[in-house]
């Protein structure tokens, strides 16, 4: 979430809910209020997100364990667990942060509007208060690069994991070295607001769901899937690569070529490798062995 908004923010730091406050109220701003799901009302933006490709996305990625148990962990305002529920998941979203705006107390509200089957929690994902495997899916939203632990984070996820479960978590911040992570703060959105944002080199995450017991199926970059270029769209992200070949191929040829699914894997793939953005987004697909 990169911003270059000119505003004056606060000197001191803020809470997370008020940091969002702020956010909304700047009219250059718009966009990134709709595209962070923060906009009013709340089941409105829920709804949005369940119809989005990076959620089709992520219900093709787990698969038939939709309509099995589903922890949402740091729910946020509830929009992944929204989209779950609406598939047939039961879902558990685990908040930890009690607020009306971005916490608990929004996703209890969520719930109680749409009616669908979620229970919130009000914990830390270091210390899930659930038995040994609960879940058919452990799902995390930008979540991981906020852990104050990320090791005791995982293992705790794998926990809580039925066997063959599933772990997911999406559009991580990752850094090349540690020295980027200042680089990647200073242009960030809301840092300088609430100082609670991070980022963590790829080999953390995957060091951290190896060490949990975890087997990692895949890890997406930034441009292997929609669910981390979101929010721009997959037609977009086609005519990107259909411009890239035109450079070494007949234009009606790159236009074919371009429309194929392994084609934009491999150009994805490509372009992922090469991208060393502070803050880049990674997605982690792993299961419970």
């Amino acid at each position: 979430m990169n911003s270059n908004t000119q505003s004056v923010a606060p000197a001191a730091y803020i809470s997370w809910e008020q940091a969002v406050t702020w956010l909304r109220e700047q009219a250059d701003q718009q966009a990134l209020v709709r595209d962070c799901y923060y906009d009013d009302p709340l089941e409105a933006s829920a709804e949005r997100f369940s119809r989005t490709e990076e959620a089709r996305e992520l219900m093709k990625l787990v698969g038939g364990r939709c309509q099995g148990e589903i922890l949402d962990l740091g729910a946020g305002r509830g929009i992944a667990s929204y989209a779950f529920a609406k598939m047939g998941g039961r879902v558990t979203a685990l908040e930890p942060d009690p607020s009306p705006l971005v916490g608990a107390a929004a996703i209890e509200r969520l719930a109680a509007a749409s009616q669908l089957p979620i229970q919130v929690v009000r914990e830390f994902g270091e210390r899930l208060p659930f038995s040994d495997a609960s879940f058919d899916v452990v799902y995390a939203r930008a979540v991981l690069h906020h852990a104050r632990n990320l090791s005791q984070l995982c293992c705790e996820a794998a926990r809580v994991l039925r066997p063959g479960g599933m772990f997911i978590a999406t559009r991580e911040h990752v850094l090349s070295t540690r020295e980027d992570l200042a680089q990647f703060l200073n242009e960030h959105a809301l840092h300088r607001l609430y100082g609670g944002e991070n980022a963590y080199l790829l080999s953390d995450y995957i060091g951290a769901i190896a060490g949990a017991g975890l087997r990692l199926k895949s890890a997406l970059g930034p441009f292997d899937s929609v669910i981390n270029y979101f929010p721009m769209k997959a037609a977009e992200f086609q005519r990107i690569v259909e411009t890239r070949l035109r450079r070494k191929l007949p234009a009606i040829i790159a236009h074919r070529l371009a429309a194929l699914r392994a084609v934009q894997r491999l150009v994805g793939g490509i372009l992922s490798r090469r991208s060393n953005a502070p803050g880049r987004l990674y997605s982690f697909v792993a299961i419970k062995s």
